[in-house]
């Protein structure tokens, strides 16, 4: 059963995308992400040196020939620093395929969406293909896709909160307008919470904290990918209609008589 992956053109196997912040080591990091089977890892720039090489460097432990990295700009709290920081990544590794996020809450760490939305028109402009981090506003989803957005991710709840889809109602109207994927971004904590996000209808799961902080990581990373596929299947077989009444499981017509 064909059901591909498509971000700005480029098909990807998995619907989970992995952070790469947060572990105790490096050697954590790898292996993590493997057994999460991702094929895109967000990478924060302002909190990674990308130019670093060799052995215990990011690139050694996650090789871009395997992986499709995904520059973020975590940290960035001006439309200007963010569009500084991409064009500087895209100077290093060509990268232009991005994930913007231009932070306006120090404690929430909720986006600012008017930065938001002022650096996306400039990345558009210059070629970059923008995943754009936001709030779960239907209409800011919208005026992101319109200018030119080629993934929105609204997220769940703050950022590593692992408070899972507090707002539910509010995806769903987001997936129901957009012709972009739409990926879950931020306040994922377990396995549920994903099944839930692609039970909606959601392309994708973006997480890190979920991962990073669980008391077994490499675990939690295969409940993940579990929940991510169980979830997308749930969602294209379409659940049964929900009653508030039973409903006998076998035939009631032609039953044997005594």
């Amino acid at each position: 059963m064909e059901d591909k992956f498509i971000i700005a053109g480029r098909e990807f196997k998995s619907r989970l995308l992995v952070g790469t912040g947060k572990y105790k080591s490096m050697d954590e990091t790898k292996h993590v992400i493997a057994a999460s089977g991702a094929d895109i890892v967000t990478v924060a720039l302002r909190r990674v040196d990308l130019s670093a090489r060799g052995e215990g460097s990011l690139q050694d432990a996650i090789p871009p020939s395997r992986y499709t990295y995904l520059p973020n700009t975590a940290g960035c709290h001006t439309a200007e620093d963010a569009v500084r920081t991409l064009r500087l990544a895209r100077e290093l590794g060509g990268w232009d395929l991005i994930k913007l996020e231009v932070i306006g809450d120090n404690d929430l760490l909720y986006p600012d969406v008017n930065a938001t939305i002022e650096a996306t028109k400039l990345l558009v402009a210059e070629g970059f293909q923008v995943m754009a981090y936001t709030t779960d506003d239907a209409g800011v989803a919208k005026e992101l896709e319109d200018i030119g957005c080629v993934a929105v991710m609204p997220l769940a709840a703050p950022i590593g909160s692992g408070l899972g889809i507090v707002h539910p109602q509010r995806i769903e109207k987001i997936i129901a307008q957009s012709s972009v994927p739409i990926l879950v971004d931020a306040g994922i904590g377990t396995a549920s919470d994903a099944c839930l996000a692609m039970e909606m209808g959601c392309a994708g799961v973006l997480l890190n904290t979920a991962l990073a902080a669980a008391k077994d990581p490499l675990r939690m990373a295969l409940a993940m990918k579990a929940a991510v596929e169980a979830g997308r299947n749930a969602f294209l077989a379409g659940r049964m209609p929900k009653r508030e009444t039973a409903s006998p499981s076998s035939p009631t017509d032609g039953l044997i008589s005594d």
